[in-house]
């Protein structure tokens, strides 16, 4: 579904990818592990078209991203790929379901649709009693549930996740790497997960191993 083809990135003389090649199957969870400045979130967000590669390419269903032009590849983005991240980056000036609604009215789906999705995705996550409440109001691991029920809005075919529960206590962790098992099981959903959670990596279907800048397994 997914293909990065010879992935080169340097920022300044500093070279972080080397020559990176990996391919993701529809379904599939694909961990990525090695030690900080391995390259490891450099990767993910080449793949995940938040930041361009030197060179090489990335294709998602045949389709060439560099292709794209900006307002296109905005589109694209907003489609087809879902994003957690490890602080959650809700806006604490809107509700839960605010929150989640918000990348289904950048695609302009109707209001109605997105709200009653949102709503559906906040129970399906157990948190149809926070779906007034602010980011303040709830725990880190109700406001990371939060984060993946906007991740899914869009109904995207791949969800990148950069250490998802990094700030997440080991029961709220164990809860979230166990919502991402459910979430294939319910709706083939694909993940690239970057970690440094052991018990995560060895979860995933395939653990891709980095150290400085290649890909060693």
């Amino acid at each position: 579904m997914l293909q990065g083809i010879n992935i080169y990135k340097a920022y300044g003389t500093l070279q972080v990818l080397k020559g990176i090649d990996l391919t993701i199957q529809q379904g599939e969870i694909v961990s990525i592990v090695g030690a900080s400045g391995a390259g490891k979130s450099t990767l993910l967000h080449i793949l995940g078209t938040l930041d361009t590669a030197d060179r090489g390419e990335v294709t998602f269903k045949d389709q060439l991203i560099k292709s794209l032009s900006n307002s296109d590849l905005a589109r694209f983005r907003n489609q087809h790929i879902g994003f957690i991240f490890q602080f959650h980056n809700l806006l604490p000036e809107f509700t839960a379901l605010e929150n989640v609604c918000l990348p289904g009215f950048l695609a302009n789906t109707p209001e109605e649709q997105v709200k009653k999705r949102a709503t559906d995705l906040l129970t399906m996550l157990n948190l149809v009693h926070r779906l007034e409440h602010k980011p303040s109001q709830m725990s880190g691991g109700e406001q990371q549930r939060t984060a993946v029920a906007r991740a899914l809005i869009n109904s995207p075919e791949i969800i990148f996740a950069d250490e998802p529960s990094g700030n997440l206590d080991s029961a709220n962790a164990q809860e979230l790497h166990e919502i991402f098992f459910r979430l294939r099981a319910e709706l083939n959903q694909t993940f690239v997960i970057v970690t440094h959670n052991d018990q995560l990596a060895d979860m995933a279907d395939r653990k891709v191993v980095m150290k400085d800048g290649y890909l060693v397994s």
